[in-house]
């Protein structure tokens, strides 16, 4: 058996050896041929350049040297941004600026100066930096329409990633620089002024804010995908929605002073308030058809609010292309420049008014405590018997 496989083994050498023989004769029969390819085209081309000499005109006394290999050229497609121009002139009409970009030139030439220390770049050897005024537009267009990022390319002249980088790099600017100063919590003055206000609407005291939750649609998470199922939009559209959440809490004249933003569109209300900054432990649940009533006076401001905030911002009624880690900033920019349109009275278009259907999600609980249940049948106590919930509402 031994001598069998040393027999064995020897052959597989012998083998081995032919075919490595082989393979070095071809390797230089290969070697030759390709050698020989090249002296002919090396000799067809010497012959070419030597009929071409005599027909180059110009002196070629600047040129670099043969040795010293190919120039390098930097390429840049040219773009035309002839849109841009001329909505960025003095010369546009107002109401088509306003169409385009959901607000005047006033409003717009305000967040241009408010973001220009931060999104301003440098001009390099290769090419000049894109001016403050076009990121904004870039951002703000895209936000205002929600069109594609190929569209956005055309319409200002830049490259599709280039669009894409800007868009997000100005909401960031806007998230760090606009939000601190146009979304915030009200002081002691403001929170009185708005008591005052709220109680005059509905009769109710100590409102600070209306809230109200609404869903952004998007596509299909990889992970977690059953958290983000949106039970109500399916049922309604007869198509697998997915979304996430937006709480927002509004003065009254619809300014956001509160907002949350991310949570999974399949928790309900209750629970995104829950793990929200702004819950206390003291959920509160429905006790009189009266208290109801006037609570729905009060929402109505924030419900109101996000209908507009939708209308000015089309990226918020389809289902967006922003990966979903980078949603949170574009949504509270466009909450932010909400709020600026507001506080300078930018109407919103009536013909693109957008209609909120199916934000709610049913609670799962109801109720929370007997606390909660006696601090709300309190206040409907005191409406009943002081005249403010009207008569329709006695039986």
């Amino acid at each position: 058996m031994m001598d069998y496989y040393s027999k064995l083994q020897g052959f597989h050498k012998d083998g081995e050896r032919a075919d490595g023989t082989r393979r070095r004769k071809a390797k230089a029969n290969a070697f030759a041929a390709t050698e020989a390819a090249a002296m002919a085209t090396g000799a067809a081309t010497a012959a070419e350049d030597s009929v071409s000499d005599d027909k180059i005109a110009g002196d070629m006394s600047d040129k670099a040297p043969a040795a010293a290999g190919p120039q390098r050229r930097l390429w840049v497609k040219n773009r035309s941004k002839d849109w841009w121009d001329q909505c960025n002139s003095p010369d546009f009409p107002e109401e088509e600026f306003k169409k385009a970009f959901r607000m005047g030139k006033g409003t717009f030439d305000l967040i241009c100066n408010e973001l220009s220390s931060v999104v301003a770049k440098e001009n390099t050897m290769l090419r000049d930096a894109v001016p403050v005024r076009q990121r904004v537009a870039v951002c703000i267009w895209r936000l205002a329409t929600g069109e594609p990022l190929r569209l956005v390319s055309k319409k200002f002249g830049l490259g599709i990633s280039t669009c894409h980088k800007l868009v997000l790099e100005v909401c960031s600017a806007m998230r760090s620089v606009l939000m601190p100063k146009y979304l915030r919590w009200p002081d002691e003055e403001s929170l009185k002024r708005m008591k005052d206000e709220f109680e005059s609407i509905s009769g109710i005291p100590n409102v600070v804010g209306s809230m109200y939750t609404t869903h952004i649609p998007i596509i299909a998470p990889k992970n977690s995908v059953a958290a983000y199922f949106n039970r109500r939009h399916t049922e309604r559209n007869q198509k697998t929605s997915y979304s996430i959440t937006v709480q927002g809490v509004v003065d009254p004249k619809g300014v956001f002073t509160d907002v949350c933003i991310g949570y999974p569109g399949s928790m309900p209300d209750d629970q995104v308030l829950e793990k929200s900054t702004l819950f206390n432990g003291q959920m509160q649940a429905s006790t009189t058809h009266a208290f109801n009533e006037k609570i729905g006076e009060i929402q109505r401001a924030a419900k109101e609010s996000f209908a507009r905030l939708k209308t000015r911002w089309g990226c918020l009624q389809k289902r967006t292309e922003v990966k979903l880690q980078d949603l949170p900033v574009v949504l509270g920019a466009c909450c932010v420049l909400h709020n600026i349109c507001e506080m300078r009275n930018e109407d919103v278009d009536a013909l693109m008014k957008f209609e909120l259907i199916d934000d709610e999600m049913v609670p799962e609980v109801g109720l929370r405590s007997a606390n909660a249940m006696k601090a709300r049948d309190t206040i409907a106590h005191n409406l009943l018997h002081h005249n403010h919930a009207g008569t329709s509402f006695l039986t």
